[in-house]
């Protein structure tokens, strides 16, 4: 059984398996499967809107995407719910990656 089997047996069994949708997410983006890992990462946050790693992830696939406007949402929505977290690693991160896009 490969990785990406794997996953999706841990999420069949575990749908509310964030950490679980957003490995197979990124198994996606290695193989350039942007709509599923698009997909994946939409449903997390969707559902849980403080899976915060997820926002940065998305943000780079809409821009490889060419949909930057929404990446840029993206973005500017996982930096507000970094600093409520208190999260100033990933708020950073996103503000970097929100920077570069503009």
């Amino acid at each position: 059984m490969d990785r990406i089997d794997k996953l999706k047996l841990f999420i069949a069994q575990n749908p509310l398996d964030h950490f679980s949708k957003h490995a197979l997410a990124m198994e996606y983006v290695k193989l350039g499967d942007d709509p599923a890992a698009k997909g994946l990462l939409e449903s997390i946050l969707a559902v849980e809107p403080g899976y915060i790693g997820s926002y940065y992830h998305l943000g780079k696939l809409l821009e490889r995407m060419g949909e930057d406007e929404r990446a840029k949402k993206v973005y500017e929505s996982g930096i507000e719910i970094a600093r409520k977290q208190g999260d100033n690693h990933a708020r950073g991160e996103l503000m970097t990656a929100l920077d570069n896009l503009d």
